[in-house]
């Protein structure tokens, strides 16, 4: 199966937990629909991606990475390659590579779908985001790779200013989940 044809699957069975990401989950359907490479960077105006929120052991804290194009701390998220099965792969891979701890667990998901304007396709384009969450081995230490501007772990209740609603929105419901299973 391809990639597309796995986050369209994906997509259709997902319930969105609010109305507004049910109107991104139609959205994001129809993109798939219209664009054979809405999975690659390549595709203009946008194209699916897949963000990790990555929590501690507990569920206490969170690891986010200072964005150097966004200035802002996010969570761990990127592109699809050629090599990955599925969204969750993205998800998966793109937090090992962006936080260095291998042996994280994914939680069940996708928790949350979120649109942002990035840099892309000068002057912009969009992320359509397919949102995850993973718990890290107790004990692991982070390292920060070349995509970050620094890399910490902040308690959940104590996410930076400096960061977006759509962050904490990600936290909250990976915590849920952590704490649900």
């Amino acid at each position: 199966m391809s990639l597309r044809t796995g986050a369209r699957d994906l997509l259709t069975g997902w319930t969105a937990p609010t109305v507004e990401e049910e109107t991104l989950r139609g959205d994001f359907l129809d993109h798939l629909d219209v664009n054979e490479d809405a999975m690659w960077r390549e595709c203009v105006p946008g194209h699916l991606t897949a963000t990790t929120a990555v929590l501690s052991h507990d569920g206490e804290r969170v690891l986010l990475t200072l964005h150097p194009k966004a200035g802002m701390w996010l969570p761990m998220g990127g592109h699809c390659e050629p090599a990955d099965a599925s969204l969750e792969a993205v998800a998966l891979r793109e937090a090992v590579e962006e936080s260095g701890i291998a042996g994280l667990r994914l939680l069940p998901g996708p928790l949350a779908l979120d649109r942002h304007r990035v840099w892309c396709h000068p002057p912009y384009s969009y992320h359509l985001d397919v949102e995850y969450g993973a718990v890290a081995p107790e004990g692991v230490e982070a390292v920060i790779s070349a995509e970050s501007l620094d890399l910490r772990w902040f308690p959940v209740e104590e996410i930076p200013e400096l960061s977006d609603e759509a962050t904490r929105r990600l936290v909250r419901r990976a915590r849920e989940v952590l704490r649900s299973g």
